[in-house]
């Protein structure tokens, strides 16, 4: 349905002061603290994860050198998905002289939605990372005690009962990612690199990142999470977060959580000829997903 006279009688009313409810901050791009960027040219992007090599053994003197054999461990899929939203404007609307006015009002509102859109879409990976429901290339979901190793063993990625943001449960979780293994058992040594939070915790994580003395002890103890600079790159507030209790650290994994633009954000119109009305449109194509998942340790926390 275009937008009409009768929507907007108050704009025809000479000495209007303004308009407001649509030009808001535009939504800022939350994923970028979070995802890997790259882009596409394909209809899909798939990725593979090999399993590399066992520790090198001894060759005694004389002896064969001992080969071995990498393999597959599993496989990604990011399917592109294809966001478009638009409007139009009536013809009696442009001949009153709306035209100006609504094309640009209605144009930052249009890029508004489709940046809220983006913001949804990238959130829905941690949101529904705990979800037996939404398994990666590996057969289970993000945040995982079981994800399975060519070895035999596993990879957790997330704490074996969930537990709530404090000074204990971010040190093991600091302890845990720096245990985790390759697909054939060797340690990766891996660091967390940031935090992740839901406005809720936003306070939290500013007390136990920055604070130079423990939090909430009478304890004369320096903070080790901040004289170690165990979070090198501090904490970020991602306001998508359904779980309010959630919180998440990425890690220096290479590879984990991927953005693909196949289409950036574009915009056109026409005119139509039947009705004389003026249509804007706006449209992107792009996917959201995980390829390894220790790029990211997640806990649902408590509640």
């Amino acid at each position: 349905m275009a937008i009409s006279r009768a929507q907007l009688l108050k704009e025809l009313l000479p000495g209007l002061n303004a308009l407001f409810g649509m030009e808001y901050a535009r939504y800022g791009e939350e994923h970028k603290e979070i995802y890997e960027t790259e882009t596409s040219e394909r209809s899909f992007e798939e990725e593979t994860k090999l399993s590399g090599f066992s520790a090198a053994p001894v060759k005694n003197e004389g002896s064969a050198i001992a080969y071995d054999n990498a393999q597959e461990a599993w496989s990604t899929r990011y399917t592109h998905e294809t966001i478009a939203l638009g409007f139009s404007i009536t013809e009696e609307a442009i001949e009153d002289n709306l035209y100006d006015s609504l094309s640009s009002r209605y144009t930052k509102s249009l890029a508004r939605a489709m940046a809220y859109t983006k913001q949804v879409k990238a959130a829905a990976v941690l949101n529904n990372g705990f979800s037996s429901s939404y398994p990666g290339g590996d057969g289970v979901s993000l945040f995982n005690a079981s994800h399975p190793l060519i070895s035999g063993g596993v990879n957790s990625n997330t704490p074996s009962t969930q537990v709530d943001l404090n000074e204990t449960s971010l040190e093991a979780a600091v302890i845990q990612i720096a245990a985790w293994t390759d697909e054939r058992g060797l340690l990766i040594a891996a660091k967390p690199k940031k935090m992740i939070v839901p406005p809720n915790l936003m306070f939290v994580a500013k007390r136990l990142l920055d604070t130079e003395l423990r939090v909430s002890t009478a304890d004369n103890d320096i903070n080790a999470i901040k004289q170690m600079g165990a979070i090198p790159e501090g904490y970020t507030v991602n306001h998508f977060l359904t779980d309010t209790n959630a919180w998440f650290l990425t890690t220096d994994v290479p590879n984990g959580l991927k953005h693909f633009v196949r289409t950036p954000l574009s915009n056109s119109m026409d005119g139509d000829f039947d009705t004389g009305n003026v249509r804007y449109k706006a449209r992107e194509r792009y996917s959201f997903g995980w390829s390894d998942p220790l790029g990211m340790w997640g806990s649902s926390g408590t509640a």
